[in-house]
């Protein structure tokens, strides 16, 4: 089996994500403007127990294609929580996290991917 690009494990990711009714979801391109990754998932969740729905079911979509998770962070009852793919950094927040931390406008330069269901 082929290794996924960065481009197919967001790609994976958000149509997860999607499939879980994530809201708001974008993907910022940041390659060529930061070392951090390649690309930035982002997306809310109605509750917390919705944020754990997304972040389980992109875990198991992506381990499936045997790409493995380098880090996580974060809680529910934060507000946010983080899955590290290296590549690939998906960010899942409750309304109110997600307005404070505002990583849409902070990688406001970012292009977006764009993501078909």
């Amino acid at each position: 089996m082929a290794a996924l690009t960065a481009a197919d494990k967001v790609r994976l990711g958000a149509r997860t994500a999607l499939d879980k009714r994530a809201i708001g979801l974008v993907v910022l391109d940041l390659q060529g403007i930061s070392g951090v990754a390649d690309f930035f998932l982002i997306c809310s969740g109605s509750s917390t127990t919705q944020m754990e729905t997304i972040v389980e079911a992109i875990r198991q979509a992506l381990k499936a294609e045997g790409v493995r998770q380098h880090h996580g962070e974060g809680t529910p009852e934060s507000g946010w929580l983080l899955l590290d793919y290296g590549d690939v950094v998906v960010h899942v927040f409750l309304d109110a996290t997600r307005e404070f931390y505002a990583l849409e406008r902070l990688w406001g330069d970012a292009p977006l991917l764009s993501v078909e269901r």
